[in-house]
């Protein structure tokens, strides 16, 4: 159960309403996730993290699918269990097949296996892979 509960559509401030309905145009859906109404107790978050998703996530260098499956990859370090389930759908609904799921996994448990061998190893970094 979220901190402070949901705030519903029909419950919410003026302020509010207006960035549910920019969800739901920007997305094309006629819903609003959990996530958003749990945070929107505090409508300067809600707006600013809706206005940083909404640019992030939005057209770039990376094609939305990328974006999805890098999400799905820090939110399973994360252990953020609904972040995983929601991106995870995302995914799905801008193509991730199963095979690209299960490679997916294989490649977050390697690079978190890894990870913890180089900290705990105190591994220098090599010269070549210096940017400066």
């Amino acid at each position: 159960m979220a901190t402070f509960g949901l705030i519903e559509y029909q419950d919410a401030s003026p302020e509010v309403r207006a960035i549910y309905d920019d969800i739901m145009a920007t997305r094309k859906t006629d819903w609003i996730n959990n996530f958003w109404k749990a945070i929107a107790h505090d409508p300067a978050t809600l707006k600013r993290t809706w206005d940083d998703i909404k640019q992030i996530m939005g057209p770039g260098a990376l094609d939305p699918l990328t974006k999805e499956l890098l999400y799905v990859a820090v939110s399973v370090t994360n252990n953020c269990q609904y972040c995983i389930a929601s991106h995870t759908a995302s995914a799905k609904n801008k193509g991730m097949t199963d095979a690209m799921f299960k490679e997916l996994q294989a490649v977050i448990g390697m690079a978190n296996e890894t990870n913890k061998l180089v900290s705990g190893y105190q591994v220098e970094i090599d010269e070549r892979f210096k940017t400066s």
